[in-house]
């Protein structure tokens, strides 16, 4: 019995993400970004020079998928990868003025989403439900 439980909840997660990946892909699609692609412009936004390594960890990615996804990026125009001048073994990444044209549509998506995601809940709602999202994903790395 709480088994099943435990795989509902893990069935709502995914259901949510679902809903939340099909709405970013609509939103992104006429600038030619896919979902997990928005999440790399949206960091270099913050923070441009990261390694290809930071940019993996950052996100919770595979280095590989990081490799392929950046590029994608690089192909598109949005970004370029330059070896760093401290660590030749290591690649730097940047936004082109092309990612940085982004900007304002990519935060306009972001604040949405954010927007969406959080109505109907209070300030104290939406810091439980992190906190137990995060419990559960601890939770998972434990398996």
């Amino acid at each position: 019995m709480e088994r099943d439980m435990e795989e509902h909840i893990g069935l709502m997660i995914h259901m949510a993400d679902l809903e939340i990946t099909s709405y970013l892909k609509k939103r992104l699609a006429p600038m030619q970004l896919a979902p997990e692609q928005h999440l790399v412009i949206a960091l270099l936004m913050r923070q441009e020079g990261l390694s290809q390594n930071e940019i993996a960890e950052r996100l919770s990615k595979d280095k590989s998928g990081i490799t392929r996804m950046l590029a994608s990026l690089e192909s598109k125009g949005f970004i370029r990868r330059t070896p760093s001048a401290s660590d030749r073994r290591s690649i730097e990444v940047y936004l082109t003025d092309e990612g940085r044209a982004l900007k304002a549509n990519v935060e306009e998506i972001s604040s949405h989403m954010k927007q969406h995601l959080r109505a109907g809940f209070t300030a104290e709602e939406t810091a439980e439900l992190k906190r137990l999202l995060t419990k559960v994903r601890e939770n998972v790395r434990k398996w």
